[in-house]
């Protein structure tokens, strides 16, 4: 029976710090679930954990391409396979982790991802509309996947949109349920108050960290303002921001809403998984943990 412990949660929940003491006490090796944390360059803005983080316990799935680049959850899913089968080959315990609704249970749901052709009379079709009647269209078609796409980034939309019609059938149908028989999932629970007052101390700490000047260094690395809209909410804000659209302060009072509303997507999809165990405390996670442990040497 192959051992998988999913950490997932809202952003700025804890999910990094808790992961990488929990893989300590219990022998294991990390694995990002983010779809930004894979882009080369991207620290700040994505909340990646640090080098020194790194060093501490061994992480998967960082760094693993240009922001000129596309990276999809096609990319992801066999990369994520096959750290997982590394790590218990070297009998060690794999921990996938991360905010990303989608990556998450395209591995432990082995969701089929359907190899679609771009729809160049579709695209056309679509391409006028804004994101915001993107998504509209996405979400009379394939709801679900409306709850955890990004609904500002139009290439997402419209993609989803294409393999929809092309399929006919939505995404999380084409899915072969409890692939990674038997994970456990650990879902981190917070106050809805508490959480946006860590989303807002964590967007002033990144700020002051420098998130502003890693935006303006992946301009001058050739990232253009263009793709900085379809990489996540900080850097598209900060992007507005540096064309002159915002200033700083409404870039900065925007941005905490934006996060605010992101975050209850986030908890919206993860609150239709039974599976999910949700905790409040490393104490409840690592009780989880042991008896998860035992419970798996039994069946073997």
């Amino acid at each position: 029976m192959s051992k998988l412990i999913v950490i997932l949660g809202p952003t700025s929940s804890g999910k990094s710090s808790l992961a990488i003491n929990l893989a300590q006490k219990f022998h294991g090796e990390i694995i990002s679930a983010d779809s930004r944390q894979v882009y080369n360059g991207m620290d700040l803005g994505t909340g990646k954990v640090t080098k020194a983080e790194q060093k501490l316990i061994p992480h998967h799935l960082l760094d693993v391409i240009s922001p000129k680049k596309q990276f999809t959850v096609a990319h992801f899913k066999p990369l994520a396979q096959k750290a997982i089968a590394k790590i218990h080959k070297h009998n060690k315990l794999p921990f996938l982790v991360g905010g990303t609704p989608f990556y998450i249970y395209a591995v432990i749901d082995d969701l089929q991802i359907p190899e679609v052709a771009p729809n160049i009379k579709l695209r056309k079709s679509l391409r006028n509309k804004s994101t915001a009647q993107l998504f509209v269209i996405l979400k009379k078609l394939d709801p679900r996947r409306a709850k955890s796409i990004d609904r500002h980034n139009p290439r997402r939309l419209v993609r989803a949109i294409e393999i929809i019609k092309s399929t006919g059938k939505a995404v999380l149908l084409l899915s072969i349920p409890t692939a990674v028989e038997g994970s456990l999932i650990l879902g981190i629970k917070k106050d809805q108050n508490e959480l946006y007052k860590l989303i807002d101390q964590r967007l002033e700490a990144r700020l002051k960290q420098g998130l502003v000047a890693e935006v303006k260094k992946l301009l001058k690395q050739g990232v253009t303002h263009k793709r900085l809209q379809e990489m996540g909410l900080k850097y598209r804000f900060v992007s507005l921001y540096l064309q002159g659209h915002l200033t700083y302060d409404q870039m900065v009072t925007q941005l905490k809403s934006a996060i605010h509303k992101f975050s209850k997507r986030q908890m919206t999809w993860f609150r239709t998984d039974q599976r999910i165990r949700w905790i409040t405390t490393e104490k409840q996670a690592e009780k989880l943990i042991k008896g998860y442990l035992s419970a798996t040497i039994r069946k073997i």
